[in-house]
């Protein structure tokens, strides 16, 4: 027969409480050393858990360091020696620059970098080598720099600690900042790597410029397509740059408001480069020159665009080394920046100006340069150019970079694009006997 709780108690009041407290006593007791079990146990994991965290934090963080492209005492040896000028004392020109160029490894920077150290100056170049086009032109941009004793770092310009560390080991007296998402239409697909690069990224690296001591002067490349909707040309730097085409357009738009922000709290020297469709060797793949040259070859059709009506697009073409005359100029005529740990001390200048050809040339005319050239005749599907920011006319007014800079473009397209020509089948290694690449 099942016992119930209720008959182990005597039937006597008084007993039944003094049992029962005990009773209940022992209960309460036997729980809470229960709990108090289990508390330790629950703090022993906690601890243990903490422990592990800590550890793997450690071991996570401490990898990514060793991992890191970049740091360590001879990776800051390669870094002094890259950026240490080797003009010879008492030069005319001085005793040279020290020039940070970021996107070295780009189309723009390349040349650039190369400008800079084949006439003395201290060059030190930074590039992130994405995929944005194939990475081996990066880097075979990369071993001719390295060629010439210019070292490149592979980091991104959003990467602040990178940076500042750059600007601990060398005082740079000048930047060159050419790194950005380029290209009108990839704004489409991408919009995100447009503000990550070109608005973020610039932030970034003035950020870095007015805390560093001392403040270098910065020339920074914006873009022709700041005009946007404009109708008026030639394009001159006191025209309207408030409607922008494109969202790429937009971003080089608010690079300058951004520099000329830091221009007037920080006393930072900026000067921003309007550039023109630029093209020449060692270009830029996604540019319709270079995409029109490989399909030419390969007996591919191209795609070539026109306007409302019918009316022919046309840009003002202009070849990288007159681009790198001025932007060499830039740097030269660049003002000091006059701030001190991030303080403004004075004024600092603020300049823009267009680097152009100043002769539009249709894109059909530029087709047929290169057919002549290529020895072979293109396939063309002419369509109406859609609605993706590309803008149909371009042409630079330089009469301000003229008398600031001293900036004469002498390069034709016709001779541009013949030495293009020239690169392109050399690097790529054509067989015009048989219509191949030996580098595709």
């Amino acid at each position: 027969m099942r016992v119930l709780e209720e008959d182990l108690y005597p039937s006597t009041p008084g007993k039944v409480k003094v049992e029962r407290a005990g009773a209940m006593s022992r209960h309460v007791h036997r729980c809470f050393a229960s709990t108090g079990t289990m508390f330790l146990w629950a703090l022993f994991l906690v601890a243990m858990t903490a422990t592990y965290l800590s550890v793997h934090s450690f071991v996570d963080t401490s990898s990514r360091y060793f991992a890191a492209s970049w740091g360590g005492l001879h990776w800051e040896r390669q870094i002094r020696a890259s950026a240490s000028p080797r003009r010879p004392p008492g030069s005319a020109e001085g005793a040279g620059l020290s020039v940070l160029v970021t996107g070295a490894a780009g189309f723009v920077g390349t040349h650039c970098a190369l400008a800079l150290r084949r006439r003395g100056d201290g060059v030190v170049g930074i590039d992130n080598f994405n995929s944005y086009y194939d990475p081996s032109l990066k880097k075979a941009r990369r071993a001719l720099l390295g060629s010439h004793g210019v070292f490149v770092v592979e980091g991104d310009i959003n990467d602040g600690r990178l940076l500042a560390k750059l600007f601990d080991v060398v005082p740079f007296t000048h930047v060159l900042h050419l790194a950005a998402q380029a290209g009108v239409r990839y704004a489409m697909e991408n919009p995100a790597s447009y503000v990550h690069s070109n608005v973020a990224g610039l932030v970034s690296l003035l950020e870095a410029c007015k805390d560093a001591d001392p403040q270098p002067a910065i020339v920074w490349a914006s873009s022709s397509s700041v005009y946007g909707l404009n109708d008026r040309v030639p394009f001159s730097e006191a025209h309207r740059t408030d409607q922008p085409a494109s969202l790429y357009a937009a971003t080089k738009k608010a690079g300058e408001e951004i520099t000329h922000t830091y221009n007037h709290i920080y006393g930072l020297s900026v000067t921003g480069l309007r550039f023109f469709t630029v093209y020449g060797p060692w270009g830029r793949p996604d540019m319709a020159y270079f995409s029109f040259t490989r399909n030419i070859l390969q007996g591919k059709p191209i795609t070539v665009y026109q306007g409302r009506d019918h009316v022919d697009l046309a840009r003002d073409f202009t070849y990288i080394d007159d681009i790198v005359r001025g932007c060499l100029a830039s740097l030269d005529t660049a003002g000091r920046s006059t701030g001190t740990g991030g303080k403004k001390r004075g004024p600092a200048p603020y300049r823009i100006f267009n680097l152009g050809n100043t002769s539009p040339v249709t894109v059909p005319t530029l087709v047929s340069i290169l057919e002549r050239y290529l020895r072979v005749k293109a396939k063309k599907n002419v369509i109406e150019m859609p609605g993706n920011g590309d803008v149909p006319y371009t042409h630079a007014n330089i009469s301000l970079a003229r008398e600031e800079l001293g900036y004469k473009p002498t390069t034709s397209l016709e001779m541009g694009l013949k030495k293009f020509v020239r690169w392109y089948l050399s690097y790529y290694g054509y067989n015009r006997g048989t219509h191949t690449f030996r580098n595709s």
